[in-house]
């Protein structure tokens, strides 16, 4: 349910959004000439906004060496799946090219391990994870100086802290189901551009990020989880950011 709610919003939406950000783009070049927006923001020392985007998430999986014994499970792999991100920008000028950012965020994500087994296998293969983290981004912007008077872009690099809040639940806890843990951290990197209008910016975003650490926790007799020795995030983030 849960996935096929994201799934729903994201088919219906996508659309949507995106001839916005094309209407956002047409409107700010088009008056660019005319005069520049928040010619004060740029002296700014923090300022804040809010995020809203979407994320693709899969595992990179290491095996174990039971998986290459064991005559059950023929291959195990990890689909990407759809999530939903909302978040708090707050924005700390430290040049006028750099910044700092800390941007908490409520990620609802599904992780799902597929495992394709021989017909005289018995029991299915476990359920999609699904969890909600508490996100914790902080991170280095470059930005460029602004072109057509209202356009800026920018790159960054920075790391993030996730808290996996369903990671006690009722079903995490379940013998047949994969163990996580409850903190994962990843490196960052991505890109974005600036849109600036008199009362806002409006900010679309690209982040790539790769787990630093095994977030697999072993459960013994549990063959699901003995034939994975390692697991890492991989995700990759599209967010609308409107900031001021």
């Amino acid at each position: 349910m849960h996935k096929t709610f994201i799934r729903n919003f994201i088919h219906l939406h996508w659309c949507k959004i995106g001839f916005f950000i094309a209407f956002l783009t047409s409107f700010n070049f088009t008056t660019a000439e005319a005069q520049i927006n928040l010619m004060n923001h740029d002296s700014k020392k923090m300022y804040f906004g809010i995020l809203v985007g979407f994320n693709s998430t899969r595992f990179q999986i290491t095996h174990s060496e039971k998986f290459l014994n064991n005559d059950t499970i023929l291959v195990i792999d990890s689909p990407t799946s759809p999530g939903f991100n909302l978040g708090i920008v707050s924005n700390f000028k430290v040049t006028p090219r750099l910044d700092i950012r800390i941007i908490p965020t409520l990620i609802f994500a599904e992780k799902i391990l597929r495992y394709e087994k021989t017909t005289t296998a018995g029991s299915a293969p476990p359920d999609p994870i699904e969890a909600i983290y508490l996100d914790l981004p902080i991170g280095i912007k470059y930005k460029s100086d602004r072109f057509y008077n209202n356009f800026r872009f920018y790159v960054l690099a920075g790391g993030k802290i996730d808290f996996d809040m369903a990671s006690n639940s009722k079903k995490r806890r379940a013998n047949d189901i994969v163990k996580l843990a409850k903190f994962d951290f990843t490196a960052e990197v991505g890109f974005g551009f600036e849109f600036y209008f008199p009362l806002f910016i409006f900010s679309p975003e690209f982040k790539v990020g790769n787990g630093l650490n095994n977030v697999h926790v072993p459960t013994e007799g549990l063959i699901y989880s003995d034939v994975i020795s390692k697991l890492k995030s991989r995700t990759i983030t599209f967010s609308l950011q409107f900031e001021g």
